[in-house]
């Protein structure tokens, strides 16, 4: 019998939101999987990621469910029968199941935004600064170990190159370019290129200063992934024990107006380059 293929991200994502639109409609699986023509045990599997689901049935599931759109019952169906084998999927034997979601949610995420008090974004780090910043986690890590988080960091960042370089917005505490991660030639080889990566067109960083005072979400670390709709958005949050997905539609909603809130108050694109630029000159 073949391996049944890994529970990645986004085939959990299709499974959650197939049994949200069956709660939504106050059915229960019991009398789902009877008006499909199926057992409750199937579709519980379905339901919980172990099994798949095929366009047709998934349609037929939507049709049960009543639900109104048809653009987001397709953006399931591309998700349900995506079978891309990404190149996340080789760190699966060495690195945390979380580290390769989030991978895996960036390469697909139509834009990308994020948010960082006391970090740099790990989109834009170097792998001097990200070498660093292994080296301090608990349990320490292994040499190799440090090497495969530093590569899989590296390849992550590959969704911000190439003919069709994915939307990137980030907002970075002041605090963050101070740390100094690595020592002077490391640091300052980080800031050198936040500040060749702020000049890209799709790149837009900003700098909350230190005189801006408290703030909504200060010392909480955001990734918001933009999917093919809204309902398929995800928020990530960066916990001491790994990285947490969120998808309620409640959370969603918090976070991007978070982030909306977190871009206002930080300066301008030019003034945070500028800003950037100016500790360099002074480490």
């Amino acid at each position: 019998m073949p391996a049944r293929p890994p529970l990645t991200a986004r085939r959990l994502r299709v499974a959650a939101e197939l049994r949200k639109m069956r709660e939504r409609a106050g059915i229960t699986a019991t009398e789902a999987a009877r008006t499909l023509g199926t057992s409750q045990g199937q579709l519980s599997n379905v339901e919980s990621g172990r099994f798949g689901v095929s366009p047709e049935r998934l349609r037929a599931l939507a049709r049960i469910y009543s639900c109104p759109d048809p653009e987001f019952i397709e953006a399931l169906v591309d998700m349900a029968t995506d079978r891309t084998c990404g190149w996340w999927e080789s760190y699966r034997e060495v690195l945390p199941s979380g580290l390769l979601d989030l991978a895996e949610l960036e390469h697909h995420a139509t834009a990308v935004r994020t948010a960082y008090t006391s970090h740099m974004p790990g989109l834009l780090q170097t792998p001097d600064h990200a070498r660093e910043i292994f080296r301090h986690i608990i349990p320490a890590p292994t040499p190799p170990e440090i090497e495969h988080r530093v590569s899989h960091r590296i390849k992550r960042q590959g969704l911000l190159y190439g003919a069709n370089p994915t939307p990137y917005r980030t907002v970075v505490h002041e605090a963050a370019l101070h740390m100094g991660v690595g020592g002077r030639s490391v640091a300052r080889g980080q800031l050198r290129h936040l500040l060749d990566m702020g000049g890209q067109d799709h790149i837009t960083i900003r700098v909350l200063p230190f005189g801006i005072g408290a703030f909504p979400g200060s010392g909480q670390s955001i990734n918001y992934l933009y999917g093919p709709v809204p309902q398929l958005d995800t928020a990530q949050l960066d916990q001491f024990h790994g990285p947490v997905l969120l998808d309620a539609e409640a959370h969603l909603q918090k976070y991007r107006r978070l982030l909306d809130i977190v871009e206002g108050t930080a300066l301008t694109p030019e003034k945070s380059l500028d800003l950037i630029h100016s500790i360099a000159q002074t480490i």
